[in-house]
């Protein structure tokens, strides 16, 4: 994940400016704002893939959230203001120090670009896997190299001593006590402010888990996983894509409460969009497209429970968290409004650092639903009707836009073969490789789909079926290339590809059956080839 120097280096200070502004003024509203700020900058190290610094982060955060209390129990005792200090001010002098050891200039490739290089904190696309057996791991960091990631091998003893940092370290605990493994995980995370550290073939007991991620673990594999399952997460954690941004709606009748919702979502990098009256709702969801609503429990001449069962009417919003903002605390009152269509309720008044916390994890909730619904389990590329469905979208732009569009079809060469020959495991693995690499190599407002087994649907709005083509063919001899390791040996696959084109083809139902016939062209051709359909 890219990060901007400049960027992290602002948010420390905006939290080191507003810790100095309770030190000035030791009021309950000043460590509110910390509180706020801090909670936002733990969020930005962990979306930005920060692990060491994140941890850090967090931990004070829970120092903070111990002191929150009330206006009433401001200042905070000396003692303790003595050491939050001193671990807000390690923080930033460990963020500053990260910042001058490994910013590193990256490519602009932007169209004439001849400014100076830009800058990035991104440790890059590479794995250490550290231990004593790296033969283990040899078909493992070969497999990695086909999309991009540079896998190095480095034996506990004899590790680089230079400040760069890696994406990944895998640490291979076989043979190793889990006290002895925790004294490991505790130094390198000391050392490495951003890397993601794994811990391989660790006891999958109780204690042993607990040890390791309390040593500064971020994920735990058990002993005997499978290859094909640590590479996934490997894959994960190197993807490049950008979530979008979280989407409020708060309804809310004060304009004064509102104001201060917006700005406390906000310095989390939640967006929101506000209405004061409850019977706009239906619009303002249809126009916005929120992930969650927040809204008031009182409003005139409509209830937050009201505007929630009217809310649920409607299928498309069924699904939308709800959660309610009232100074009610008559615990049958909230029971009865969380039975009629809300998922959460919230006090007022309330922590902003609670508030942002609930929210966010409503809505991860909310995305992993929709995602689960539109996505194909296996691959986590669109499923076959979602596919469909932004295709037809597509065509319908790209017909408004009077811009071309390419449609491919895709099917791995002798499928039954390898399911046969090396196991469904190895079949799956091979199915997971493809769309990885489709993936990694398409841009990302390309349709990528599995259209169903072994075949994938590619759309690519812009493209013509020769640009399509040159790009398929490309991606066709680099999938041919990758060697998958079975037993003692390993072996090739290869995938057929058919075009079509809009507007010769002037509709999505029409173009996959275009592309499909294109498929089967290049399959009594002799497969591993992409053809455009004549």
């Amino acid at each position: 994940m890219s990060c901007p120097p400049a960027e992290l280096q602002k948010k420390y200070e905006a939290m080191r400016a507003t810790w100095g502004a309770y030190r000035a003024t030791p009021r309950f509203e000043q460590f509110v704002e910390f509180a706020v700020i801090l909670s936002s900058f733990a969020e930005f190290l962990h979306a930005k893939g920060l692990s060491g610094l994140h941890q850090i982060a967090r931990d004070i955060e829970q120092q903070s959230l111990a002191l929150f209390g009330d206006e009433h129990t401001h200042p905070i005792a000396d003692g303790a203001l003595q050491e939050l200090e001193s671990r807000v001010e390690g923080l930033c002098a460990r963020a500053a120090s990260f910042i001058e050891h490994s910013t590193r200039p990256i490519e602009d490739r932007r169209a004439g670009h001849d400014s100076e290089p830009a800058a990035d904190l991104s440790p890059g696309r590479r794995v250490w896997f550290i231990g004593d057996d790296l033969d283990t791991w040899r078909d493992l960091i070969s497999q990695l190299g086909y999309f991009g990631i540079k896998a190095e091998g480095y034996n506990w003893t004899k590790l680089p001593a230079n400040d760069d940092e890696p994406t990944t370290l895998l640490l291979d605990m076989t043979g190793i006590a889990i006290g002895i493994a925790s004294q490991h995980m505790q130094k390198l995370r000391t050392r490495f402010a951003a890397s993601n550290l794994l811990g391989l073939n660790i006891d999958a007991d109780f204690s042993s888990m607990q040890a390791a991620l309390g040593a500064g673990c971020d994920f735990c594999f058990a002993r005997g996983t499978p290859l094909p399952a640590i590479m996934a997460k490997i894959i994960e954690l190197h993807a490049s894509e950008e979530e979008e941004a979280y989407r409020v709606l708060v309804v809310e009748d004060s304009l004064t409460a509102s104001k201060l919702i917006q700005r406390t979502l906000a310095e989390n990098g939640i967006e929101s969009q506000a209405i004061a009256q409850p019977r706009e709702v239906l619009n303002a969801l249809k126009r916005y497209q929120p992930d969650l609503i927040l809204m008031d429990m009182y409003m005139p001449g409509c209830t937050g429970v009201e505007a929630a069962r009217v809310i649920r009417q409607h299928p498309e919003f069924l699904s939308v968290p709800i959660v309610y903002l009232s100074g009610e605390t008559d615990v049958g009152l909230q029971v009865d409004a969380l039975r009629l269509g809300g998922d959460h309720f919230l006090t007022k008044p309330f922590n902003p650092v609670i508030l942002n916390a609930i929210v966010k994890s409503k809505i991860e909730r909310y995305r992993l639903l929709r995602r689960s619904m539109f996505h194909d389990s296996l691959t986590g590329l669109l499923n076959h009707t979602s596919s469909k469905q932004r295709l037809d979208a597509a065509v319908n732009a790209a017909a408004n836009e009077h811009e071309a569009l390419a449609v491919a079809m895709i099917d791995i060469d002798h499928f039954k073969k390898v399911n046969d020959s090396y196991g469904h495991p190895v079949g799956d693995q091979i199915i997971r490789s493809l769309a990885w690499l489709l993936k990694q190599r398409l841009r990302k407002t390309d349709i990528v789909g599995r259209y169903g087994g072994e075949e994938f649907l590619v759309a690519l709005p812009g493209a013509n079926a020769s640009q399509a083509f040159q790009i398929l063919d490309r991606i066709r001899r680099d999938f041919g290339q990758i060697k998958h390791p079975f037993n003692e040996t390993w072996f090739n696959t290869t995938f057929s590809s058919g075009v079509s084109q809009f507007p010769t083809i002037p509709s999505g139902e029409a173009l996959v059956k275009d592309a499909d016939e294109a498929l089967y062209e290049a399959k009594r051709a002799g497969r591993d080839r992409v053809v455009i359909h004549a």
